[in-house]
């Protein structure tokens, strides 16, 4: 699995100028998963994600995760993350 995160304070897919999807405070997450990922790379990857402590607390420093938030997360498949560019 590849990822690419981005701490949003807002989020939303379009599709044919028709909202799809929208989160509020949270992470985006561009997701390529592989033919040799399995449950057990999606479980500890979740786990990552919920830890990563990428909010500011109340002083500023980056120091709260997700779950502190009470955050959202926006999933969106992207398997151009495995492409070959050689």
């Amino acid at each position: 699995m590849r990822v690419i995160v981005q701490r949003v304070s807002q989020a939303a897919v379009n599709i044919d100028k028709r909202l799809h999807a929208s989160i509020g405070r949270g992470m985006l997450v561009l997701l390529g998963v592989e033919v040799e990922d399995d449950e057990s790379d999606a479980d500890w990857l979740c786990g990552k994600l919920s830890r990563m402590r990428i909010f500011a607390d109340a002083e500023g420093a980056m120091n709260r995760s997700i779950e502190e938030e009470q955050g959202e997360f926006l999933v969106i498949s992207q398997f151009t993350l495995h492409s070959s560019t050689k």
